[in-house]
């Protein structure tokens, strides 16, 4: 028995300076950017490349696999809704549904597995070789010139390729719709127009910028807090990998909480 508390409380506190680090972490991330401090131009060239890695790359295959799994995940909606009836509900499906939820989960979730898990890789190989501490000894702040051109590339990229998917899983519906419904574009648009309000597409952004930013932020923090031995590497990217797959279900349940508040309102 005081074997297991004595293990208890080692874990506890072990948890608790981890999060603490994570949270400093991240407020010196915010000051940085606040400060004006990542406003130069190498901080600057880095975020282009950033982007370029991050969502570039990525955009022919994220528009093929938004099409075709935007069109199947709809088809199955549409031929769903049409057997039970509720086509008085279709709008509010697709939005609520489909563009609100899906959209930015599934565009989270491919990020996440593609790019997240590269920068904690790369940052985790930098500070074994010691890259990192060369970088503050030549007085250069790695937050500022590694961290917070990363985290702002991911914000961005997650934020468009998520409006992105919203877009052609819009055009699916409508297409879909004018075939399985006989609906005009009229029609269909007006009845989009009707199923959302400014607070949900408010929410839409702001989970898009939270995303973005766990999914960058923890696979840097878990890099930077790697010990300077390469059989940390990995052990560090499964940390990381795990801590960005919690933050996305975290979030998600926060945001659908959230929708379902101000609904209710």
């Amino acid at each position: 028995m005081r074997d297991f508390i004595e293990q208890l409380g080692s874990k506890a506190v072990s948890t608790s300076k981890n999060v603490s680090g994570f949270c400093v972490f991240c407020l010196k991330c915010l000051r940085e950017f606040l400060q004006g401090s990542f406003f130069n131009r190498a901080a600057f060239d880095i975020l282009v490349m950033q982007i370029f890695f991050t969502a570039y790359q990525l955009l022919n295959f994220f528009v093929v696999l938004s099409a075709v799994f935007g069109s199947i995940f709809i088809g199955i909606v549409f031929q769903t809704v049409k057997s039970f009836g509720l086509v008085q509900y279709l709008g509010n499906i697709i939005m609520g549904v489909v563009v609100l939820e899906f959209s930015p989960l599934i565009t989270v979730v491919l990020l996440a597995l593609r790019s997240s898990s590269a920068v904690n890789s790369e940052i985790a190989v930098m500070k074994v070789n010691r890259e990192i501490d060369a970088l503050e000894s030549f007085g250069i702040d790695p937050v500022v010139y590694l961290f917070l051109p990363r985290i702002i590339s991911f914000i961005i990229s997650v934020t468009i390729l998520s409006s992105l998917f919203a877009i052609i899983v819009l055009f699916s519906g409508f297409i879909f719709s004018s075939i399985i419904f006989e609906m005009s574009a009229g029609i269909f648009s007006e009845m989009i127009t009707k199923s959302i309000s400014v607070f949900d597409i408010i929410l839409f952004y702001i989970k898009t910028i939270v995303f973005g930013f766990f999914i960058s932020v923890i696979p840097l923090y878990n890099g930077w807090k790697t010990q300077y031995r390469f059989t940390d590497v990995p052990v560090s990217v499964l940390r990381g990998m795990m801590g960005v797959f919690m933050s996305i279900v975290f979030v998600e349940i926060v945001s659908l909480v959230a929708r379902f508040f101000l609904n209710s309102l």
